[in-house]
Protein backbone atom coordinates (compact mmCIF):
# COMPACT_ATOMS: atom_id res chain seq x y z
CA UNK A 1 0.00 0.00 0.00
CA UNK A 2 1.21 3.51 -0.81
CA UNK A 3 2.79 5.06 2.28
CA UNK A 4 0.59 8.17 2.10
CA UNK A 5 -2.56 6.11 1.76
CA UNK A 6 -1.44 3.87 4.63
CA UNK A 7 -0.79 6.93 6.84
CA UNK A 8 -4.17 8.41 5.92
CA UNK A 9 -5.97 5.15 6.67
CA UNK A 10 -4.07 4.71 9.92
CA UNK A 11 -5.11 8.22 10.94
CA UNK A 12 -8.70 7.03 11.10
CA UNK A 13 -7.70 3.87 12.93
CA UNK A 14 -5.75 5.93 15.47
CA UNK A 15 -7.99 8.97 15.87
CA UNK A 16 -11.44 7.48 15.41
CA UNK A 17 -13.51 4.36 15.96
CA UNK A 18 -14.04 3.85 12.22
CA UNK A 19 -13.07 0.17 11.66
CA UNK A 20 -10.36 0.61 9.03
CA UNK A 21 -7.80 -1.53 10.85
CA UNK A 22 -4.43 -0.41 12.16
CA UNK A 23 -0.97 -1.92 12.43
CA UNK A 24 2.40 -0.87 13.80
CA UNK A 25 3.55 -0.31 10.24
CA UNK A 26 0.58 2.01 9.75
CA UNK A 27 1.29 3.87 13.00
CA UNK A 28 4.92 4.32 11.95
CA UNK A 29 3.82 5.83 8.64
CA UNK A 30 1.28 8.07 10.39
CA UNK A 31 3.92 9.40 12.78
CA UNK A 32 6.20 10.18 9.82
CA UNK A 33 3.31 12.03 8.13
CA UNK A 34 1.56 13.34 11.21
CA UNK A 35 0.26 16.33 9.26
CA UNK A 36 -2.60 13.96 8.40
CA UNK A 37 -4.08 14.72 11.85
CA UNK A 38 -6.01 17.84 10.73
CA UNK A 39 -6.84 16.16 7.42
CA UNK A 40 -8.50 13.30 9.29
CA UNK A 41 -10.09 15.95 11.50
CA UNK A 42 -11.60 17.59 8.43
CA UNK A 43 -13.23 14.31 7.34
CA UNK A 44 -14.51 13.64 10.86
CA UNK A 45 -15.70 17.26 11.00
CA UNK A 46 -17.75 16.74 7.84
CA UNK A 47 -19.45 13.72 9.41
CA UNK A 48 -20.09 15.45 12.73
CA UNK A 49 -21.20 18.60 10.93
CA UNK A 50 -23.66 16.62 8.83
CA UNK A 51 -25.22 15.17 11.99
CA UNK A 52 -25.40 18.66 13.50
CA UNK A 53 -27.02 20.04 10.34
CA UNK A 54 -29.69 17.33 10.16
CA UNK A 55 -30.23 17.34 13.91
CA UNK A 56 -30.76 21.10 14.02
CA UNK A 57 -33.69 20.65 11.63
CA UNK A 58 -35.28 17.90 13.73
CA UNK A 59 -34.44 18.24 17.42
CA UNK A 60 -34.77 20.96 20.07
CA UNK A 61 -31.49 22.69 20.90
CA UNK A 62 -30.67 21.08 24.28
CA UNK A 63 -31.37 17.58 22.99
CA UNK A 64 -29.30 18.16 19.87
CA UNK A 65 -26.36 19.43 21.94
CA UNK A 66 -26.35 16.16 23.90
CA UNK A 67 -26.73 14.12 20.70
CA UNK A 68 -23.81 15.93 19.07
CA UNK A 69 -21.64 15.15 22.09
CA UNK A 70 -22.70 11.52 21.94
CA UNK A 71 -21.88 11.27 18.24
CA UNK A 72 -18.51 13.00 18.70
CA UNK A 73 -17.44 10.37 21.25
CA UNK A 74 -19.07 7.57 19.29
CA UNK A 75 -16.95 8.36 16.24
CA UNK A 76 -13.76 9.54 17.97
CA UNK A 77 -13.77 7.24 21.01
CA UNK A 78 -12.99 7.98 24.64
CA UNK A 79 -9.20 7.69 24.51
CA UNK A 80 -8.67 11.45 24.53
CA UNK A 81 -11.22 11.90 27.31
CA UNK A 82 -9.29 9.32 29.30
CA UNK A 83 -6.27 11.58 28.87
CA UNK A 84 -8.29 14.42 30.40
CA UNK A 85 -8.94 12.39 33.54
CA UNK A 86 -5.28 11.39 33.84
CA UNK A 87 -4.13 14.98 33.44
CA UNK A 88 -6.63 16.08 36.06
CA UNK A 89 -5.24 13.57 38.55
CA UNK A 90 -1.70 14.66 37.77
CA UNK A 91 -2.52 18.35 38.16
CA UNK A 92 -4.18 17.71 41.52
CA UNK A 93 -1.30 15.67 42.95
CA UNK A 94 0.89 17.41 45.52
CA UNK A 95 4.55 16.88 46.12
CA UNK A 96 7.55 16.09 43.97
CA UNK A 97 7.72 15.76 40.20
CA UNK A 98 7.89 11.99 40.58
CA UNK A 99 4.65 11.94 42.60
CA UNK A 100 2.88 14.05 40.00
CA UNK A 101 4.02 11.79 37.18
CA UNK A 102 2.96 8.73 39.17
CA UNK A 103 -0.52 10.22 39.62
CA UNK A 104 -0.61 11.07 35.91
CA UNK A 105 0.15 7.48 34.90
CA UNK A 106 -1.84 5.75 37.65
CA UNK A 107 -4.70 3.69 36.21
CA UNK A 108 -7.06 4.53 39.09
CA UNK A 109 -9.38 7.52 38.76
CA UNK A 110 -9.09 10.25 41.37
CA UNK A 111 -11.06 13.33 42.34
CA UNK A 112 -8.97 15.61 40.14
CA UNK A 113 -9.62 13.46 37.08
CA UNK A 114 -13.36 13.31 37.72
CA UNK A 115 -13.58 17.07 38.28
CA UNK A 116 -11.45 17.92 35.24
CA UNK A 117 -13.50 15.61 33.01
CA UNK A 118 -16.83 16.90 34.29
CA UNK A 119 -15.81 20.53 33.74
CA UNK A 120 -14.67 19.69 30.22
CA UNK A 121 -17.94 17.93 29.34
CA UNK A 122 -20.07 20.68 30.87
CA UNK A 123 -18.13 23.29 28.94
CA UNK A 124 -18.46 21.25 25.74
CA UNK A 125 -22.23 21.09 26.18
CA UNK A 126 -22.43 24.77 27.14
CA UNK A 127 -20.37 25.87 24.15
CA UNK A 128 -22.62 24.00 21.71
CA UNK A 129 -25.68 25.57 23.33
CA UNK A 130 -24.06 29.01 23.20
CA UNK A 131 -23.41 28.65 19.46
CA UNK A 132 -27.04 27.57 18.98
CA UNK A 133 -28.53 30.41 21.01
CA UNK A 134 -26.31 33.20 19.69
CA UNK A 135 -26.49 31.76 16.19
CA UNK A 136 -30.28 31.65 16.19
CA UNK A 137 -30.44 35.40 16.67
CA UNK A 138 -27.88 36.01 13.90
CA UNK A 139 -28.73 33.30 11.37
CA UNK A 140 -32.37 32.48 12.00
CA UNK A 141 -33.47 29.75 9.57
CA UNK A 142 -29.86 29.28 8.44
CA UNK A 143 -28.89 27.94 11.88
CA UNK A 144 -28.32 24.38 10.55
CA UNK A 145 -25.62 25.77 8.24
CA UNK A 146 -23.96 27.42 11.20
CA UNK A 147 -24.05 24.19 13.22
CA UNK A 148 -22.45 22.29 10.35
CA UNK A 149 -19.69 24.90 10.02
CA UNK A 150 -19.13 25.11 13.77
CA UNK A 151 -18.62 21.39 14.29
CA UNK A 152 -16.39 21.16 11.21
CA UNK A 153 -14.16 23.99 12.43
CA UNK A 154 -14.10 22.56 15.96
CA UNK A 155 -12.91 19.12 14.83
CA UNK A 156 -10.19 20.44 12.52
CA UNK A 157 -9.08 22.69 15.39
CA UNK A 158 -9.06 19.78 17.83
CA UNK A 159 -6.75 17.70 15.68
CA UNK A 160 -4.42 20.59 14.91
CA UNK A 161 -4.27 21.30 18.65
CA UNK A 162 -2.82 17.80 19.12
CA UNK A 163 -0.23 18.46 16.44
CA UNK A 164 0.58 21.86 17.94
CA UNK A 165 1.20 20.64 21.48
CA UNK A 166 3.29 17.73 20.17
CA UNK A 167 5.37 19.95 17.88
CA UNK A 168 6.43 22.26 20.70
CA UNK A 169 6.54 19.68 23.48
CA UNK A 170 9.21 17.35 24.77
CA UNK A 171 8.55 13.85 26.15
CA UNK A 172 8.40 13.27 29.88
CA UNK A 173 11.66 11.50 30.82
CA UNK A 174 11.25 7.68 31.00
CA UNK A 175 10.31 6.46 34.44
CA UNK A 176 11.51 3.29 36.15
CA UNK A 177 12.01 0.32 33.81
CA UNK A 178 10.32 1.94 30.81
CA UNK A 179 12.50 0.88 27.90
CA UNK A 180 10.48 1.91 24.87
CA UNK A 181 8.83 5.21 24.01
CA UNK A 182 5.06 5.32 24.28
CA UNK A 183 2.67 6.61 21.63
CA UNK A 184 2.92 10.09 23.13
CA UNK A 185 6.69 10.18 22.64
CA UNK A 186 6.30 8.78 19.12
CA UNK A 187 3.80 11.54 18.33
CA UNK A 188 6.14 14.22 19.68
CA UNK A 189 9.07 12.83 17.69
CA UNK A 190 6.94 12.77 14.54
CA UNK A 191 5.66 16.32 14.99
CA UNK A 192 8.60 18.03 13.36
CA UNK A 193 8.42 21.70 12.47
CA UNK A 194 7.89 20.74 8.82
CA UNK A 195 5.01 18.40 9.62
CA UNK A 196 3.51 20.96 11.98
CA UNK A 197 3.59 23.68 9.33
CA UNK A 198 2.00 21.45 6.69
CA UNK A 199 -0.84 20.54 9.06
CA UNK A 200 -1.21 24.12 10.29
CA UNK A 201 -1.46 25.57 6.79
CA UNK A 202 -3.98 22.92 5.72
CA UNK A 203 -6.15 23.59 8.77
CA UNK A 204 -5.96 27.35 8.31
CA UNK A 205 -6.99 27.07 4.66
CA UNK A 206 -10.00 24.79 5.21
CA UNK A 207 -11.21 26.95 8.10
CA UNK A 208 -10.60 30.32 6.45
CA UNK A 209 -11.53 29.90 2.79
CA UNK A 210 -15.13 28.68 3.31
CA UNK A 211 -15.84 30.68 6.49
CA UNK A 212 -13.52 33.69 6.54
CA UNK A 213 -12.22 35.12 9.80
CA UNK A 214 -15.13 33.49 11.63
CA UNK A 215 -13.48 30.17 10.84
CA UNK A 216 -9.84 31.15 11.27
CA UNK A 217 -10.07 32.84 14.68
CA UNK A 218 -11.46 29.75 16.49
CA UNK A 219 -8.79 27.65 14.79
CA UNK A 220 -5.99 29.93 15.99
CA UNK A 221 -7.55 30.10 19.46
CA UNK A 222 -7.57 26.31 19.72
CA UNK A 223 -3.89 26.14 18.74
CA UNK A 224 -3.13 28.75 21.40
CA UNK A 225 -4.99 26.70 24.02
CA UNK A 226 -2.66 23.79 23.19
CA UNK A 227 0.37 25.96 23.99
CA UNK A 228 -1.19 27.05 27.29
CA UNK A 229 -1.79 23.39 28.19
CA UNK A 230 1.79 22.57 27.22
CA UNK A 231 3.04 25.26 29.60
CA UNK A 232 1.06 23.68 32.45
CA UNK A 233 2.19 20.17 31.53
CA UNK A 234 5.83 21.25 31.56
CA UNK A 235 5.35 22.96 34.91
CA UNK A 236 3.72 19.93 36.55
CA UNK A 237 5.44 16.99 34.83
CA UNK A 238 8.59 18.33 33.21
CA UNK A 239 7.31 17.42 29.77
CA UNK A 240 4.44 15.97 27.80
CA UNK A 241 2.94 12.53 27.26
CA UNK A 242 0.04 11.03 25.34
CA UNK A 243 -2.46 12.10 27.99
CA UNK A 244 -1.52 15.74 27.44
CA UNK A 245 -1.83 15.36 23.67
CA UNK A 246 -5.30 13.82 24.07
CA UNK A 247 -6.30 16.59 26.44
CA UNK A 248 -5.22 19.18 23.85
CA UNK A 249 -7.70 17.57 21.44
CA UNK A 250 -10.60 17.95 23.88
CA UNK A 251 -9.73 21.46 25.03
CA UNK A 252 -9.01 22.61 21.47
CA UNK A 253 -12.46 21.51 20.29
CA UNK A 254 -14.20 23.33 23.13
CA UNK A 255 -12.04 26.45 22.75
CA UNK A 256 -12.97 26.73 19.07
CA UNK A 257 -16.69 26.52 19.90
CA UNK A 258 -16.39 29.10 22.68
CA UNK A 259 -14.66 31.55 20.36
CA UNK A 260 -17.33 30.97 17.71
CA UNK A 261 -20.02 31.75 20.28
CA UNK A 262 -18.21 34.95 21.28
CA UNK A 263 -17.88 35.99 17.62
CA UNK A 264 -21.61 35.45 17.14
CA UNK A 265 -22.44 37.47 20.24
CA UNK A 266 -20.23 40.35 19.16
CA UNK A 267 -21.75 40.20 15.67
CA UNK A 268 -25.23 40.41 17.17
CA UNK A 269 -24.20 43.47 19.15
CA UNK A 270 -22.83 45.10 16.00
CA UNK A 271 -19.22 45.06 17.17
CA UNK A 272 -17.97 42.94 14.26
CA UNK A 273 -19.93 44.35 11.38
CA UNK A 274 -20.69 41.92 8.58
CA UNK A 275 -18.75 39.03 10.10
CA UNK A 276 -21.91 37.00 10.70
CA UNK A 277 -22.45 36.66 6.96
CA UNK A 278 -19.17 34.90 6.36
CA UNK A 279 -20.69 31.56 7.35
CA UNK A 280 -23.52 31.87 4.85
Amino acid sequence: MNSYLLAFKSGFGFLSTIPVGISMEGIDELMKKIYFYPIVGAVLGLLIGAIAYIGQVIFPGPILAALIMGFVYYITGFNHLDGVTDMGDGFMAHGSLEKKIKALKDTTLGTGGVAFCMLLLLTFYGSIRAVQEEGLAVFGLNLPVLMFASMFIAEVSAKQSMLTIAAFGKPIPPQGNQAYPGLGAMTINGATRKNFLIGFVFGAIVCFLPFGWAGLLPYLGACTSALVLLNRSNAHFGGLNGDGIGTANEIGRVTALIILAVILKLSLNGNMGGLEWMLL
